[in-house]
C-alpha cells in the first residue's frame, strides 16, 4: 500500500491518521487535500469532515529505475534490462542486454553523463546522498583494466626517454586509476592539468634536487 485516503476533524489529524496507517514520516509523503473540513448548522447540521490523500513518495531506487528506463525507451533501447543492487558504499545500476555500445559511447562518455544525471534524479530530495554507478556487462572493469596496461606502458616510456608524456583527456575516475598505477614507480611523478572535461594526467620523470 503506497497511498490511502482518510477522513478526520480537521486536516492535520485526518494527515496523522493517514502517516499511521502508512507507517512513515511527513518528509516521505505527498499531500493532496480532496475536501476541506466544514462547520455544519448549530455546530453539526450539514458539517463534514476534512479528506486527505496521503501517497508515499517514490524511494531513490524508485525513481532511478523509472527514469532510466525513460531514456532506454527514448533510444529505441526497449530490450535492455536493468539489474540494480545494493554495494557496501553504492548502489550499482547494470544495464543487460543487446546494443549496449550506444549507451556506452566512446571511452564511456555516454554511460558517464547518465549516471551524472541519475545521481541528480537520486538526489534531488532532501535526506542522505546516495552514490549510483552505472555500468554495462563489466565495461568499467574492462575499461579499468585497459586503464592499467596503458599506465604500464606510458610508465615503461617516460622511465626509458626521461621524457614527460601528456595523455589523452580523462574524467576524474580514469585519472584516479592513472595516477595510482603510475606512483608505484618512485622515479616518476604524475599531475593534472587542465579543465574538465579536457583535463588529463602528465607524467613526467623525477629530476634530481
Amino acid at each position: 500500500m503506497n497511498k490511502v485516503t482518510v477522513t478526520g476533524k480537521t486536516v492535520e489529524l485526518a494527515v496523522e491518521e493517514a502517516l499511521g496507517r502508512l507507517s512513515v514520516s511527513r518528509d516521505q509523503v505527498t499531500i493532496t487535500v480532496l475536501e476541506e473540513p466544514k462547520k455544519g448548522f448549530l455546530g453539526w447540521i450539514g458539517g463534514r469532515d476534512a479528506k486527505v490523500e496521503v501517497r508515499i513518495l517514490p524511494s531513490p531506487v524508485e525513481k532511478v529505475e523509472s527514469f532510466l528506463r525513460e531514456v532506454l525507451d527514448g533510444m529505441g533501447l526497449r530490450s535492455v534490462r536493468l539489474e540494480i543492487e545494493q554495494q557496501s558504499d553504492h548502489v550499482l545500476v547494470n544495464f543487460v542486454g543487446d546494443e549496449l555500445g550506444i549507451l556506452i559511447g566512446r571511452r564511456g562518455q555516454t554511460l558517464d553523463a547518465l549516471q551524472y544525471l541519475t545521481s541528480i534524479v537520486a538526489n534531488k530530495a532532501p535526506g542522505g546522498y546516495i552514490r549510483f554507478v552505472l555500468d554495462a556487462e563489466g565495461y568499467r572493469k574492462r575499461r579499468e583494466e585497459s586503464l592499467l596496461r596503458l599506465a604500464d606502458q606510458i610508465a615503461r616510456q617516460v622511465m626509458r626517454n626521461k621524457k614527460t608524456i601528456t595523455l589523452e583527456p580523462m574524467n576524474p575516475m580514469e585519472r584516479k586509476v592513472i595516477h595510482t598505477q603510475i606512483q608505484k614507480q618512485k622515479e616518476l611523478t604524475t599531475a593534472s592539468e587542465g579543465k574538465e572535461p579536457h583535463r588529463r594526467v602528465v607524467v613526467s620523470w623525477k629530476t634530481s634536487k
